[in-house]
């Protein structure tokens, strides 16, 4: 793969560690950049919490590098290697790790949006609305700095664990294989309370980052928001 002549991609950098596992990202940002601190822009790959990869992020950020925005794509432990919370927790890590770094990397701290579809859909709409659940911190590294952003674009997340057996679907998903019951560790009849932990939906604040979510006609996932539609900010122009 290989990005604009004008784009720096800087593989593997490490951000912190899940578990005793190192977790990596890729930077994504112009190779001229900009005398000010520049805007960031995070991608969460998706993949059902148990596959996927952070190179998906590349040709979708490179455009936003050409545009001035400092952009990585994350890694985090998925669901064969660890259940949840381990994958919010490393998605908050890189974000604290980025805030941390800010000055090395000529970034905005208060300017960081975060961008992901499918299981990552639904971990960056958990960064969204989960800014203060210390719970879900985690010990990664960079505990001084605060997990929270300023905007989230969700591709498709699902937003309820337990809706998903009823929506249609090729998947059995009553199933202890279904990538819903890997992300938690059993069947969703059996882990009721551990699937609402990962759903944490309620309603947006005036606090909250601005927020969309989308998906597509026919999507296979519940396309109920994690936050309440009515309460949903406008995005800025």
């Amino acid at each position: 793969m290989r990005v604009p002549e004008d784009v720096e991609w800087v593989k593997d950098v490490e951000y912190g560690v899940g578990g005793e596992r190192k977790l990596l990202l890729d930077i994504v940002r112009p190779k001229h950049p900009p005398a000010g601190p520049m805007p960031v822009l995070v991608w969460v790959h998706g993949g059902a919490w148990l596959g996927g990869d952070k190179s998906s992020g590349i040709w979708r950020l490179a455009p936003y590098a050409q545009k001035g925005y400092f952009c990585a794509t994350i890694s985090y432990r998925l669901s064969q290697v660890a259940v949840f919370p381990a994958q919010i927790e490393d998605c908050k890590c890189a974000i604290r790790y980025l805030r941390a770094h800010a000055r090395k990397y000529n970034i905005d701290a208060d300017r960081i949006g975060v961008w992901g579809s499918s299981a990552g859909g639904h971990l960056v709409a958990m960064l969204g609305t989960a800014a203060e659940a210390k719970d879900l911190e985690g010990t990664g590294g960079w505990k001084a700095q605060p997990s929270k952003v300023q905007a989230v674009c969700d591709w498709c997340g699902p937003s309820d664990l337990l809706a998903m057996p009823g929506a249609p679907s090729h998947i059995d998903r009553t199933r202890a294989d279904a990538p819903e019951a890997k992300l938690i560790g059993g069947r969703l009849a059996d882990n009721v309370e551990k699937a609402r932990r990962v759903r944490r939906r309620r309603q947006a604040r005036s606090a909250d980052p601005h927020s969309a979510a989308a998906w597509a006609q026919g999507a296979q996932t519940p396309v109920a928001s994690l936050l309440e539609p009515s309460t949903v900010p406008s995005l800025p122009p």
